[in-house]
């Protein structure tokens, strides 16, 4: 696939909730994901499972109400940006969050290999 294959499925996945779906198929089996911030398990997941897991966490802690997904913006031959904004509820406290996110994806050899978040505002 592509660069502009792979960013295209990123975000129609992420557009119609099969995100977790396309993990398997978009990112390498070492791939890396790194937060803006230590929400209990570090900042980085290291390896696919790792990152299932961190998909699986959030599934289990938040409601989401709302997401809209910006891009995606290519750069070079093995970058691409996307901007993510969501409305969520965290299921423990009930507390309601809106916030928006700017994620930078990193390909190699057709994979997925790196994937940063960035908060914004």
């Amino acid at each position: 696939m592509t660069l502009q294959d792979i960013a295209t499925a990123l975000v129609d996945g992420c557009r119609t909730g099969t995100e977790t779906a396309n993990l398997d198929r978009l990112y390498a089996s070492n791939a890396v994901s790194v937060e803006p911030l230590d929400h209990g398990n570090g900042r980085e997941a290291h390896g696919l499972g790792a990152i299932h897991a961190k998909h699986d966490w959030w599934d289990a802690n938040f409601d989401t109400h709302a997401t809209t997904v910006q891009g995606p913006f290519l750069h070079g031959d093995d970058r691409f940006g996307v901007i993510f904004s969501a409305d969520a509820s965290d299921r423990q406290t009930g507390q309601r969050m809106q916030f928006t996110e700017l994620a930078i994806y990193h390909v190699t050899d057709g994979l997925i290999t790196r994937e940063e978040f960035f908060a914004m505002g």
